[in-house]
């Protein structure tokens, strides 16, 4: 049974939101086959706009994979937005009180189950003035060690033109004409590619083997979206934290 098959609603929001977005976005993807064909995994995309779960979602479901999104939990609380993001499997995160953890065991129970998760490391669009990858979260490098699972790095660029976040978070639209769009998911990061020296997954990865697997990711994101823009990345990745700009 395709895992696309588990939850209807998606197949329904799929296809209204599919063909919608392609009116303004002259998408290409690149490197579907890196895709697992079976077995859980984790998808790792930069994050530039609002617009990227379709972005990076829809490629996935045409592939024959429903992928399942870690989102912000405030957003299961808009009306009908938080239906449909319920209705579809996507699952909340809680970043604060006691309910930080469920997400995380949701996630962990969706991979066990071979599902997919898509997780934006960086938690938020990024605030970077030049919108490369900024710093990271190690919830993806966390969900790779301990399920034992491979992480799929994604790149893509061109969303920021449709729909364009300034630093003051004002929005602005431009639909006409379409815009290029490109994406590149990469080949799969295995968790002996994200630990020093090759090593194994584990349960309880520290603090320094997640900050690690953390970079790697990032690294190799960063590459996939240079790849597509032509350009060098910053030596140094933004760090809101040090520049005193809130996620």
């Amino acid at each position: 049974m395709s895992r696309t098959s588990k939850r209807p609603l998606f197949a329904v929001v799929a296809g209204v939101l599919g063909p919608l977005y392609r009116v303004a976005a002259a998408a290409q993807w690149h490197g579907i086959e890196n895709l697992p064909a079976s077995g859980g995994f984790v998808i790792a995309p930069n994050h530039l706009t609002e617009l990227d779960p379709v972005t990076v979602g829809y490629p996935v479901y045409r592939a024959g994979i429903m992928p399942r999104f870690l989102a912000k939990e405030s957003l299961f609380r808009v009306p009908v937005v938080g239906a449909l993001l319920r209705g579809m499997g996507h699952v909340p995160v809680y970043r604060w009180g006691p309910r930080a953890k469920d997400s995380l065991e949701a996630a962990f129970a969706e991979l066990a189950d071979g599902g997919v998760i898509v997780v934006y490391p960086e938690g938020t669009v990024t605030r970077d003035p030049e919108m490369w990858p900024m710093r990271a979260h190690t919830g993806a490098a966390r969900l790779a060690l301990g399920a034992g699972v491979p992480v799929i790095p994604v790149g893509h660029w061109g969303d920021q033109d449709i729909l364009y976040r300034d630093p003051d978070r004002h929005r602005t639209w431009s639909v006409f004409p379409r815009k290029q769009v490109g994406v590149r998911f990469g080949r799969p990061l295995w968790p002996r590619d994200l630990l020093p020296g090759g090593s194994e997954a584990t349960p309880r990865p520290s603090a320094e083997q997640l900050n690690h697997a953390t970079t790697v990711i990032m690294d190799r994101i960063t590459d996939l979206v240079a790849d597509l823009r032509g350009q060098r990345p910053p030596a140094t990745r933004f760090d809101p934290r040090t520049r005193g700009v809130r996620r």
